[in-house]
């Protein structure tokens, strides 16, 4: 659980100030609440010089949805999520004023409050990866498409979304260059260089950047044509090394869904079709959006010895024979703040869990009236519980008594929002036996949990007649025998079925 550090009292009456102090405290995980008198202004309530049309015209969709009329309301207001989720989705967005559409088609402006939640997701991973024995660092952002042809399933796998660099300095380039898709290549170019003996192993390093994905259909947040991530990249003496190392991390992933964005993703290992390409596992967390779709929140990837073989990347072991290292590559991005968005968010608006909210005016506010400046008092509202009943009264403005109900309240918020997702993922989770169950509860737009040992082949029908896929199989697996739904076969394990962004 996070530390809470809350502002001087002086700043109650002072809300401007309290504002520009509020980024001030940014090395704790839990931020200080703002004490305002209003807090609507990014929950949907106030106007706003963004229009949600703009977000509107800029995403691409499918037919059935590219003509979806905008907010009917004033400008800022926020459309229902129960009458249009998408449309619920961009004016959040727009209202909270969290980014807006650059100028090249499927581009994203992060604005300063969007990006501030950003960087409460790169405080808490950094201490993380730190503290399991990463370092920082950052490698080129233009890599030589040579690179990228050297393993093949990368380059297959990759191949449709690379933007390539041709003419450089008014020339014509001997070399397309590739605008970083992800770093394995350029990364093993180098770590071939660096590592020579089983003492320069374990190398394990993190960089925060950009990427680049020529991405047909995109959604702010959660797809789009650029966006931030941070990847790790460790080598290996040994396969298990390599395996602890990847399963390590997607466990780091899973606590900060749980322990800070209040996310109750499923921790599992994806199928051999929904493998990163060039990996030998995947390991991901899966969120259930408001909206039942699934959410690739984050993964991890076991990637054995596939790029290390690829670029020569071999170290002398302890009985002076050669090697080739064993390597791991994962990563989060700014998808996951789309996933906070869709999770928490209600009619009104934008909802931050307090740990990772920026202006803790949002998940809390205080008010004060003139009775409440006689009575020395305060009433504390609550954003995840709207009207009176989220509201206490007549709470004392004593420092240490005032101090202490709200670091209470900001705990029992971050547990609601934990809790009220856990309830409706498990909800929206339902076991089958058959195919025609799995049919019956995708077209419900929930999540099918069934047995499963077919092959590729027929996941590619799943996905071909219901438009879901294998989300993940589950670390947590039930006991006893089990026979796979599609073809009657045992099967050691169930796998989770959803349609996803």
């Amino acid at each position: 659980m996070g530390a809470l550090r809350l502002p001087s009292l002086a700043l109650l009456f002072s809300p401007s100030k309290a504002l520009r102090s509020s980024s001030a405290s940014r090395p704790l995980r839990l931020r200080p609440p703002v004490i305002r008198k209003v807090s609507a202004s990014l929950s949907g309530g106030a106007s706003r010089a963004l229009s949600t049309q703009s977000l509107a015209n800029e995403e691409a969709t499918p037919p059935s949805a590219a003509d979806r009329k905008p907010s009917s309301g004033p400008e800022g207001s926020v459309t229902p999520r129960s009458v249009d989720f998408n449309a619920w989705y961009l004016d959040v967005i727009a209202s909270a004023e969290l980014a807006d559409y650059g100028p090249v088609r499927g581009t994203m402006v992060i604005r300063p409050y969007g990006y501030a939640i950003w960087e409460s997701i790169q405080e808490y991973l950094n201490s993380k990866f730190k503290e399991t024995g990463h370092s920082n660092m950052y490698f080129p952002q233009f890599i030589p498409y040579s690179f990228i042809e050297k393993e093949a399933s990368h380059v297959e796998g990759f191949s449709p979304e690379l933007a390539l660099v041709t003419i450089g300095g008014g020339k014509e380039l001997e070399e397309k260059l590739v605008v970083r898709p992800t770093s394995e290549t350029i990364v093993n170019h180098m770590f071939t260089q660096w590592i020579q003996s089983y003492r320069d192993l374990p190398l394990m390093i993190n960089q925060w950047a950009n990427v680049t994905r020529w991405e047909m259909r995109t959604k702010p947040f959660v797809r789009t044509l650029e966006f931030l991530w941070q990847e790790g990249h460790t080598a290996h003496a040994t396969l298990e090394e390599a395996e602890k190392e990847a399963l390590q991390m997607i466990d780091v992933y899973r606590k900060f869904a749980y322990e800070q964005a209040a996310i109750p993703v499923i921790a599992g290992r994806k199928s051999r079709a929904e493998t990163f390409a060039g990996a030998t596992q995947t390991y991901t967390i899966e969120a259930m959006m408001g909206d039942r779709k699934a959410l690739q929140a984050g993964t991890s990837h076991n990637l054995g010895q596939n790029f290390s073989r690829a670029f020569g990347t071999q170290f002398t072991d302890e009985n002076g024979q050669r090697q080739h290292v064993w390597q791991t590559s994962w990563a989060v991005s700014t998808r996951f703040i789309g996933g906070i968005i869709m999770t928490h968010g209600d009619d009104a608006g934008l909802m931050l869990p307090p740990r990772i909210a920026p202006i803790q005016g949002v998940p809390l506010r205080i008010e004060v009236g003139p009775r409440d400046i006689g009575n020395r008092s305060v009433v504390v509202c609550r954003r995840d519980i709207p009207g009176k009943p989220g509201k206490d009264f007549g709470i004392s403005m004593e420092p240490s008594k005032l101090e202490s109900h709200v670091k209470s309240r900001l705990e029992d918020i971050q547990a609601s929002l934990l809790q009220r997702a856990i309830s409706f993922r498990d909800g929206n989770i339902v076991d089958v036996n058959s195919y025609e169950e799995l049919k019956a509860v995708i077209g419900q737009g929930k999540w099918a949990r069934g047995p499963w040992s077919a092959g590729d082949n027929e996941e590619l029908k799943v996905k071909e007649e219901t438009g879901a896929t294998i989300r993940c199989f589950p670390f947590e697996q039930p006991l006893g025998k089990k026979t796979c739904f599609m073809t009657g076969n045992p099967a050691d394990e169930v796998a989770i079925f959803a349609k996803s962004y």
